[in-house]
């Protein structure tokens, strides 16, 4: 699959309202994520914006879900197909379900309580409030991609730290949320009258039609 050239945030998010699902980094499709389509010279300039710088933008437009989504790597997927992403990425628990019927662990508990109670968190706060720091907790990260896989966290903006004059610089701090917390849990429970099975095959028939040269071997690789 090959897009227009990838040059702005405007049309990430136009490309995720038209497909749904766009991975960001290269994965078992080939063509389909940002990566492939967006020219090398925006990844990493001094003067430039690019993919990296307009995560944060796209998010704040408010059309799209942002996490790592695609086997413990980041993509969006549009308000639109999130509520079946969910429904059967969650295999019809929530949180809360989930771990009384003992398929989340303690550590996943407290990092997801304690996102929701203070609404949203920069990743170094969480990390402080739930003690994954020097002689503390260990696994930060396959904690937080776990419950991201799962779609009960996302990534809800980034911050950037600022010199004097008021510029930006470094990368990007993650801010989590859950997407109920960002979009309201009408719209991401929306169809939780489906099975999970039925969200399932919602999404790979359309990733079908859109992608047809994509094996389905591979599009199920992707979505989990």
């Amino acid at each position: 699959m090959k897009f227009t050239e990838i040059r702005s945030a405007e049309l990430i998010d136009s490309l995720v309202q038209e497909l749904g699902f766009l991975p960001f980094f290269t994965n078992e499709i080939e063509g389909f994520s940002i990566e492939e389509n967006c020219p090398p010279e925006l990844w990493f300039s001094d003067t430039l914006e690019g993919p990296w710088e307009w995560k944060g933008p796209i998010i704040r437009m408010g059309n799209c879900v942002y996490g790592k989504f695609f086997r413990g790597k980041a993509g969006y997927v549009s308000l639109e197909w999130f509520p079946d992403f969910a429904n059967y990425r969650r295999d019809g628990y929530d949180f809360d379900a989930r771990f009384d019927d003992e398929l989340a662990s303690f550590k996943d508990k407290t990092v997801y309580d304690t996102v929701t109670e203070h609404g949203t968190l920069l990743s170094k706060e969480l990390k402080k409030l739930c003690n994954y720091c020097k002689g503390g907790n260990k696994g930060f990260d396959t904690v937080i991609t776990r419950l991201q896989m799962q779609t009960y966290i996302s990534i809800v903006d980034f911050e950037y730290a600022r010199d004097k004059t008021g510029k930006t610089y470094g990368w990007g701090v993650a801010r989590y949320g859950t997407p109920e917390e960002l979009y309201g849990r009408e719209l991401v429970t929306g169809a939780y009258k489906r099975t999970p099975q039925e969200s399932r095959g919602r999404i790979l028939a359309h990733l079908t039609k859109i992608l047809p040269d994509a094996a389905e071997m591979q599009i199920l690789k992707l979505i989990g």
